[in-house]
């Protein structure tokens, strides 16, 4: 095993110890910290194992150190959620083939008392534009996340130029969704995170959700193969069985029934395929007191 998958393994290993059982193989999953911080992974893993044998050890990172880390032959498998930057992955031979596996939706929150007046406001680049015009302050994460990667689109959608204010009332944590939410509450800002995110936070202060249901908003995650051809080292039949499992019936149930306080986390799609229809929008599905974004 080359030196550079050493220390992702022992990083991961340190993370999941207590999860992973004795004996058969083990294979190392590059994750984004929404989908290991939601808690999913423990939910739906120990299935995995139990049936397979298999141990998986999770590194959670921003979506795009995830892809360069599959990139490098640091992971048998990548599970992100930037669908641009996963067909370029595969595209460039690093991945075998791309599937969709389940979905959410990002929301922007901000203080309750909302002095940008964005509440409700259907379309998400028109609340980015009031945040910007007030000045009021706006947190992003600025690492190359998924989320990050939505947020400049987002952006670029309103036809804001936010990273020019960095360091007035634009500011970059480089850091995760659960750090960037806690610079957030402690400055009164707005910012853009991933659903399953806010649900598990539990530091909310005064914010709330101001902005949701845009179809600009969906969170569409896929998991890819790392290509053994490209690396030889990936252990290509353990990392092809999770994903045949992940992206099956057995898996995709798991995923649905995973719950955070009552609400639908993730919502499985591997097995309908279906694109979302053009300027269709998104229906929304209740589950307590939160909406997450469905296919029509």
């Amino acid at each position: 095993m080359p030196f550079s998958r050493l220390l992702p393994l022992a990083f991961a290993a340190a993370l999941l110890a207590p999860a992973a059982g004795a004996g058969g193989e083990s294979i190392i999953l590059a994750s984004t910290t929404s989908t290991l911080n939601s808690g999913l992974y423990d939910h739906i893993l120990p299935k995995f194992t139990e049936k397979t044998g298999i141990r998986v050890h999770v590194v959670g990172v921003g979506t795009g150190q995830a892809i360069k880390m599959a990139r490098r032959g640091d992971a048998d498998v990548l599970l992100v959620h930037h669908k641009e930057s996963e067909e370029a992955f595969v595209a460039g031979g690093h991945g075998v083939k791309r599937f969709d596996l389940m979905y959410n939706d990002f929301v922007i929150v901000g203080p309750a008392s909302d002095p940008a007046r964005v509440r409700g406001r259907g379309s998400a680049p028109s609340a980015l534009r009031k945040i910007a015009e007030s000045r009021n302050f706006f947190v992003s994460r600025g690492d190359d996340s998924g989320t990050h990667k939505k947020e400049l689109s987002l952006w670029k959608a309103a036809s804001v130029d936010a990273r020019a204010a960095s360091g007035t009332w634009y500011r970059e944590t480089g850091s995760n969704m659960g750090a960037t939410l806690n610079t957030a509450v402690a400055m009164g800002a707005y910012t853009l995170t991933d659903r399953s995110t806010w649900l598990k936070f539990r530091n909310k202060g005064a914010l709330a959700i101001l902005v949701e249901g845009d179809e600009r908003l969906f969170n569409q995650y896929g998991v890819i193969l790392v290509n053994p051809a490209k690396h030889p080292h990936v252990k290509a039949r353990e990392g092809q069985a999770l994903i045949d499992w992940l992206t099956g019936a057995e898996g995709q149930r798991a995923i649905a029934s995973y719950r955070i306080d009552g609400t639908q986390a993730f919502f499985p799609n591997a097995l309908t395929r279906r694109a979302m229809t053009a300027g269709g929008g998104l229906s929304l599905r209740r589950e307590g007191a939160e909406t997450a974004p469905q296919k029509r």
